[in-house]
């Protein structure tokens, strides 16, 4: 009896880290057959997408409360900041004002989802844009009475290249507690552990 109990919380916890092929980003998406701005900025996304899927995947409390020092974040402060900047990605690319405190505190798992989609669908808009369209995904900001509006060139800079240094904070971290990325997945083809 206590061999089948000890069997079932293995397979509870082999099932609880599971990777979930639902979500998007396990593998990178396919390429565009042709080199387009649009296409170029949305490949840049799906990289990021696919890293970050990576990243957070089988994270676990103790991974998620870790930080080096008192004064760094911790991986799960680190992963709300790529959702607020996925966040923004997204908004660029639907053309929706950014107002500050409109962002929803959200569990792990929900954030991490959600930070998977709004990489998807900005992706999905920057494949699909024209050049004129995408002159316009603006990052707007709205603080009170005052706007402020800046050219999709800082999008790349900024947010997209921040999301890319922070996913990389990520592995360290989870390597840190004692849990590091699975070796397996091949960043460089985009492709998921066989």
């Amino acid at each position: 009896m206590k061999a089948l109990y000890s069997l079932a919380i293995v397979l509870i916890s082999f099932s609880g880290n599971a990777q979930d092929k639902t979500l998007p980003y396990y593998e990178i998406p396919a390429y565009p057959e042709i080199y387009t701005a649009g296409g170029m900025a949305s490949r840049m996304v799906d990289g990021l997408g696919f890293r970050f899927y990576w990243a957070t995947e089988g994270l676990r409390e103790s991974d998620l409360a870790f930080k080096p020092n008192a004064d760094a974040r911790s991986s799960e402060e680190t992963i709300e900041h790529i959702y607020e900047m996925s966040i923004l990605l997204l908004n660029s690319t639907t053309q929706t004002i950014n107002v500050p405190g409109q962002n929803v505190k959200l569990p792990f798992v929900a954030m991490r989802k959600q930070t998977l989609e709004n990489f998807k669908h900005a992706s999905e808009r920057l494949r699909n844009a024209t050049d004129k369209e995408l002159n316009d995904f603006n990052l707007i900001f709205k603080r009170g009475d005052k706007s402020m509006e800046y050219p999709f060139w800082h999008q790349l800079n900024g947010p997209m290249a921040d999301c890319i240094w922070h996913v990389g904070q990520l592995v360290l971290l989870r390597r840190s507690s004692g849990n590091p990325f699975n070796e397996m997945v091949n960043v460089f083809m985009g492709t998921a552990p066989k």
